[in-house]
């Protein structure tokens, strides 16, 4: 999927990305909206916020965040 404007499949850039966007918005929610935009679901589980690719819905990893 794209982070900073490339294509990457790595999940060191990918978690670079989701989280400097998270920084710029003020809930969860939001975040969790903008990256459906840009082709990322995200999803809270007990070890983090598990990261997917649509519209496959192929996890990626979870993230601290």
């Amino acid at each position: 999927m794209f982070a900073e404007n490339h294509l990457t499949e790595s999940l060191e850039e990918v978690t670079a990305f989701l989280l400097s966007e998270r920084r710029k918005t003020l809930s969860e929610a939001e975040w969790r909206f903008r990256m459906r935009g840009y082709g990322y679901s995200l999803r809270r589980t007990d070890r983090g916020v598990e990261v997917a690719r649509l519209p496959q819905k192929t996890v990626l990893g979870t993230i601290q965040a």
